[in-house]
């Protein structure tokens, strides 16, 4: 059993991973950060304009995405590292689908609201 331990001490390719680990923990605290603004820009943009900011809505569904890739490294559910170590991959990301739906959902909320 000391010998396999001795011989995973001694993988070059887990050491690697376990940079790339420490790396990548660390660029995902920095996009919680990121994350947390857009947040705080949404919330600010649905008080002050009363819809959500597209723009914002965009950045985070794509940010929200590498974050997703990246936990997925973190996890050995890949071995592929996210981006910068590879092509920034928005392939799950797409224009269609629930978030447009819930986007015009809560406009039509809002204009209801403003009725009274």
């Amino acid at each position: 059993m000391s010998e396999n331990i001795n011989e995973n001490l001694k993988k070059i390719a887990t050491w690697k991973k376990i940079v790339f680990i420490l790396v990548f923990a660390v660029i995902a605290g920095l996009v919680r950060l990121i994350l947390w603004t857009v947040v705080i820009l949404q919330v600010a943009s649905a008080l002050l304009t009363g819809t959500p900011n597209r723009n914002l809505i965009d950045f985070g569904r794509r940010l929200s995405s590498y974050v997703y890739q990246i936990w997925l490294f973190l996890t050995y559910n890949t071995d592929q590292p996210p981006f910068p170590f590879s092509d920034w991959d928005m392939s799950e990301v797409g224009d269609s689908g629930i978030i447009d739906g819930e986007f015009n959902d809560f406009e039509q909320g809002n204009k209801n609201n403003h009725s009274d």
